[in-house]
């Protein structure tokens, strides 16, 4: 797959105890993607912060969080990312999804067969 030097980054913020359908939504998130052939995804585990709610998470020794924050960021173009949003919409029931422009400098598969 190309990428056009114009690409979209879709970032998605929820809780590591965050579900659907009895597995981690982060997993059920990257697995659809892959399923619809999305560019990329990555999944970032925080270890420090707070949503809408403004109850805070943290990894530190003394108070350990079960439910740190996850961060999932998925690059591709406008049209392919926007086909991901209803599966959001249905499955991120608390959290924050933004949508920004970026450029794409380079984006190579490995040369592994």
């Amino acid at each position: 797959m190309k990428l056009p030097e114009e690409g979209m980054l879709l970032r998605i913020f929820i809780g590591e105890s965050d579900s659907y359908k009895g597995k981690p939504l982060y997993e059920q998130i990257v697995l659809k993607a892959r399923e619809m052939n999305l560019a990329g995804a990555t999944v970032t585990r925080g270890v420090m912060g707070f949503g809408a709610d403004s109850r805070m998470h943290t990894a530190k020794i003394l108070r350990l969080s079960d439910d740190l924050p996850i961060v999932i960021e998925l690059v591709d173009i406008e049209e392919n990312l926007n086909k991901l949003i209803p599966f959001l919409d249905a499955t991120v029931v608390e959290g924050l999804i933004t949508l920004e422009k970026v450029r794409v400098i380079k984006y190579r598969p490995s040369k592994k067969p």
